[in-house]
């Protein structure tokens, strides 16, 4: 495998997945997609043919792993696959999401930790390098023996936060397991911070939001977390917050997966705005009118400029 920067010039390789960012970090880049033939045969098998060589070059695959999931997973490792035999130089598999994230431990009896064999799958597949944004925990990082760049979407999204001076505000986590991040959200705008405390009862086994740690009343709210699924769990903490009095709602989160019945539980709720990323496509159909969708792509593209010249990414974020 390659270890050192010593490579050749860079190519971009946009996943099924990942086709409208890679096309801005591309234009960013000012570098062309380099492009592949993909075929999905009766059978459901995939079948992937470089269109020009990457013999010695420093090649990057973006493919996210939204639903579909195991289409998407299985394309990308597909696609590491072909780019390893033909020879390139490095290759770096980079997924803004990754699939199974929850899935980090074992947390009940007889049960796999799923994170760990998607990160082997990966490895097994050919990648040198991977680089993603806002593993669900970072334990994740400790799954792969390749070296990577995990990044966070949080800068963009409190930064966002800022310009909208928002007078006594709070930010206030969906659950205490985001209290950590939580917590850097609201010293970087300078707010109290709360948290939705939820419980899991006996015959139920899904985790309920049952009441507020901290105070909301007669404040501004930032309910924020890493993704949103169905928005179910958003939807309950929303409730909660009004419940106690809170003001304004905005809802902020990295990863927008929203799928049903996530478009109708936010149309039901009065949110003031909910701000995401493109991690994973969200297209028009799923795009409310108090929604907005921040790019990640001049982010991934500035990681993936310095990962080739071999600079610092934390220099980035003053790290």
């Amino acid at each position: 495998m390659a270890r050192g920067y010593v490579v050749g010039d860079i190519k971009l390789f946009a996943g099924s997945a990942s086709q409208a960012l890679a096309q801005e970090i591309s234009d960013h880049l000012s570098i062309p997609l380099s492009g592949y033939d993909l075929v999905q045969y009766s059978n459901e098998n995939l079948f992937v043919r470089l269109q020009g060589s990457v013999r010695g070059q420093d090649v990057y695959l973006i493919q996210s792993m939204p639903p579909p999931v195991h289409r998407n997973l299985m394309e990308m490792l597909i696609m590491v696959d072909c780019l390893k035999r033909d020879s390139a130089g490095r290759i770096t598999a980079v997924f803004p999401y990754m699939a199974y994230a929850r899935s980090d431990k074992k947390d009940q009896p007889r049960v796999p930790i799923t994170a760990r064999l998607v990160a082997d799958m990966i490895e097994v597949a050919g990648a040198d390098r991977y680089i993603t944004i806002d593993l669900h925990a970072g334990q994740i990082q400790g799954f792969f023996s390749i070296p990577g760049d995990v990044l966070t979407a949080f800068h963009m999204l409190s930064d966002y936060f800022l310009t909208k001076e928002l007078e006594r505000a709070v930010v206030a986590t969906a659950d205490l397991g985001f209290a950590k991040k939580g917590r850097n959200f609201a010293a970087k705008l300078g707010t109290p911070l709360a948290f939705v405390e939820k419980r899991r009862a006996r015959e139920d086994p899904r985790a309920k939001a049952t009441t507020i740690i901290g105070d909301v009343a007669g404040r501004d709210v930032i309910l924020v977390d890493d993704e949103v699924l169905t928005a179910g769990s958003a939807c309950e903490a929303i409730q909660i917050l009004r419940d106690h009095g809170a003001l304004d709602v905005y809802l902020s989160f990295t990863h927008g997966l929203l799928v049903p019945p996530a478009i109708e539980n936010l149309a039901s709720q009065d949110i003031a705005e909910i701000v995401t990323t493109n991690t994973v496509p969200i297209p028009a159909s799923k795009r409310l009118p108090n929604m907005r969708v921040l790019s990640v792509a001049s982010l991934l593209g500035e990681v993936i400029l310095r990962a080739h010249e071999g600079r610092s990414v934390g220099e980035l974020f003053n790290e």
